[in-house]
């Protein structure tokens, strides 16, 4: 891959990477007896630690790829044609987060969305983050060029910063639809801070990628600069804050240092990226991209059948937490197989099931239109006689 290929390939291995990390993780936190959860075992705390690198990369690749096409695209404002796709992106993945956790059966015999149906999820979060990008971009979009990359590095830096502050929050205040964002207290997997600062930050490495995608030596020099800057959050980051607080007095650096997850977590990003950039020629072969540009399809069709969406009859109802490693480790090598197979028979279909539908969307609109031309001179002589009746009506009660 050169400078000049439009489409960065290491980013889909990436993508590629983390879905199956996000399938095998599920599956092994679901179905894993808790008798076998040992943290003084090697072998579970190592997955453990990685399995806790799969969200954070997530997000910082879905924020990368959707400010690069963003950005590199003619226009600016509302008129680049990529704000208008951002949008509909960003709201079909949130709806598409609530319909995955839809009771189908209760929604039609009861009437009943129950409260499972309401907690935040990853696509819920990615949804927003790609609509809050959008929203720094407009605001921005007028101002100097530098104006939008800080307002996605501040806002990363302000989210992380404050999370030992806003966490303590119960947002009590807001309808539950709406604390769900911000809280895990009713059930949410995710909340929309602080990940939407990996998203954010995604979005900034996007901008100082495409402002340098010229420069000769740009990736060898993206490696060092994310080893380096991967290697000093995660083992530099937490004696920085204690030093801070030392020197300030300041509770919030104690706090941070005490518990300092997210800037560790984004030095394991950083590390990733770097790795991935490095084996970036090694990562062109069809199927890891086709993995990596079918992620939604994949989280789609791993939920329905680890979690059994719209259904409840899914993996995780009869096999909870039942599981010994002989038989959870196989079946979340088949569980990814079978996800991966699914999602990459779909989109090998996809565009003769988008004809069909393009076929009977025309046919109705055909069969609506003649129904319509041939009941117009019935419509015309049900108007004509109800306007004749209603005109003698109000000449009797007239007279």
């Amino acid at each position: 891959m050169t400078i000049k290929t439009n489409r960065l390939f290491f980013l889909d291995a990436m993508r590629a990477w983390a879905i199956l990390m996000m399938l095998q993780g599920h599956f092994i936190d679901g179905l894993l007896d808790p008798a076998f959860r040992d943290l003084g075992n090697p072998v579970f705390r190592i997955w453990q630690y990685f399995r806790g690198i799969t969200a954070p990369v997530f997000f910082t690749v879905s924020g990368f790829i959707f400010t690069y096409l963003l950005i590199r695209v003619s226009g600016s404002g509302r008129g680049n044609p990529r704000v208008a796709k951002g949008i509909k992106r960003g709201l079909q993945l949130v709806l598409i987060g609530y319909l995955l956790r839809l009771n189908l059966f209760g929604f039609l015999f009861n009437g009943e969305l129950y409260p499972s149906f309401f907690m935040v999820d990853v696509l819920h979060c990615i949804g927003l983050s790609i609509l809050a990008v959008v929203g720094l971009y407009l605001l921005t979009s007028r101002g100097k060029k530098y104006l939008f990359p800080a307002a996605l590095l501040g806002t990363t830096l302000i989210l992380f910063l404050l999370e030992p502050i806003y966490k303590q929050g119960t947002y009590s205040f807001l309808p539950e639809l709406l604390a769900n964002y911000f809280t895990k207290a009713n059930g949410s997997v995710f909340t929309i801070f602080p990940w939407l600062g990996y998203a954010t930050m995604g979005a900034f490495l996007a901008v100082v990628f495409t402002r340098f995608k010229e420069y000769r030596f740009l990736y060898p020099a993206s490696i060092v600069l994310s080893l380096f800057m991967g290697s000093f959050l995660i083992y530099g980051s937490s004696p920085a804050f204690s030093q801070m607080y030392q020197w300030s007095g300041l509770e919030l650096f104690r706090m941070i240092e005490a518990n300092n997850y997210l800037f560790i977590r984004l030095g394991n990003v950083l590390i990733v990226f770097s790795v991935f950039i490095a084996l970036r020629r090694f990562m062109v072969h069809k199927t890891i991209l086709a993995l990596g540009a079918g992620t939604l399809s994949i989280y789609v069709i791993h939920y329905i059948v680890l979690y059994g969406s719209f259904t409840g009859l899914g993996l995780y109802r009869f096999f909870s937490a039942s599981l010994s490693p002989a038989l959870v480790v196989p079946g979340a090598i088949l569980f990814m197989i079978l996800c991966s197979f699914l999602a990459l028979r779909y989109h090998g279909m996809q565009a003769r099931i988008n004809t069909r539908i393009a076929l009977v969307h025309n046919s109705a609109k055909n069969l609506l239109t003649e129904i319509k031309m041939g009941s117009a001179p019935l419509i015309r002589e049900i108007t004509v006689r109800f306007r004749l009746a209603l005109r003698k009506f109000l000449r009797t009660v007239r007279n």
